[in-house]
């Protein structure tokens, strides 16, 4: 991957971006105060060079199924080749290599699988496996449809409020209205866009007709309805790197019951935390987070975190590759 360092527009444009994925570029330049095909050229140059890619996702809920944090400690020489090994199930979205020999991983099944369907069924039985832990991603505070505020803080006021309106949405608010929640309901060019929107959340309408084999006409109804009943939202995948972020790391607390929403949405505004949930597990609070480097991680440890009341455990850990994101594998040459 390219070294590429962010300006002030692309900032805006990742900023656009989010308030609506599929934003036309003329729509995005009338805002921006420049030429669309500056814009588009921006968007492919960041996404050609792995920065950014917008990706349609679905609502877990809606499809009857649940997200799952799994934590696997190996011995460290096993940890790469297994994390890489579980970055290529396509039930996995995200798949992340810590230090000391732990990764972390996303996959998303039903709320009560059978046993073979597990995850973990398909770890090896090997010594090299020391443990493995599974749990409910239960709320989220930030991520998916939340943005981290360290990518939505490039537009004014009067920005958001003009692509919100040339959208015909609204203010952007955690979950969504009830609509299409049934796996079973889905039909078969339902799959076909879904699939699709999952690798190219920009893909044209004309190319998802085409390879739906559907009029461009069905297929923007499906589309909007989709979107409209809250199973299909567009995500932006980021690197935070060119953003000037160098350090990550996942973070997990044990907060009391009592005050772990407020913790939740109190970490959701702080600029170094890019993923915030609830979990269930011996910790109840799982956090990505994303800080300039090591001297700022160890601020936002005894500052941000510190000052929050009822924080009475923090366990951190050091992100040393993501192995796949979004779900996309990540070549190991794109990582540090």
């Amino acid at each position: 991957m390219e070294t590429v360092t962010l300006d002030g527009l692309d900032r805006a444009l990742l900023h656009a971006l989010h308030l609506d994925g599929r934003a036309p570029f003329r729509r995005i330049a009338e805002v921006l105060g420049v030429s669309d095909q500056t814009v588009a050229r921006r968007y492919q140059r960041l996404r050609a060079a792995g920065v950014v890619r917008v990706v349609g996702r679905t609502d877990a809920r809606r499809l009857g199924q649940v997200d799952w944090l799994t934590r696997i400690r190996c011995v460290p020489d096993a940890a790469a080749p297994l994390a890489e090994a579980l970055a290529r199930r396509p039930d996995t979205s995200w798949v992340s290599l810590l230090s000391g020999g732990e990764i972390v991983c996303n996959a998303r099944g039903r709320l009560r699988p059978e046993r073979e369907e597990l995850l973990l069924g398909a770890l090896p039985r090997s010594p090299r496996v020391l443990s493995v832990s599974a749990h409910y991603l239960l709320r989220t505070y930030v991520g998916g449809q939340v943005a981290w505020s360290g990518r939505t803080s490039a537009l004014t006021e009067g920005q958001i409020g003009r692509l919100r309106a040339a959208a015909g949405a609204g203010p952007a608010v955690p979950g969504a209205p009830d609509g299409l929640d049934e796996l079973d309901g889905l039909d078969e060019l339902d799959r076909a866009l879904l699939a699709a929107l999952a690798v190219d959340g920009r893909a044209p309408l004309a190319a998802l007709a085409a390879g739906a084999g559907s009029p461009e006409t069905t297929v923007r109804r499906r589309l909007a309805a989709l979107v409209d009943g809250g199973l299909l939202f567009f995500d932006v995948d980021v690197d935070p790197r060119p953003l000037g972020f160098e350090v990550e790391a996942f973070c997990w607390l044990t907060v009391t019951p009592g005050r772990l929403a407020a913790v939740g949405r109190a970490m959701a505004e702080h600029p170094e935390v890019g993923f915030v949930a609830a979990t269930t597990g011996p910790s109840n609070l799982v956090a990505g987070l994303v800080c300039r480097d090591t001297g700022a991680f160890y601020d936002y440890l005894t500052q941000g975190l510190g000052e929050l009341e009822g924080v009475v455990a923090v366990e951190t850990a050091p992100l040393l590759r993501s192995v796949k994101r979004a779900g996309m594998i990540i070549p190991s040459s794109n990582n540090p």
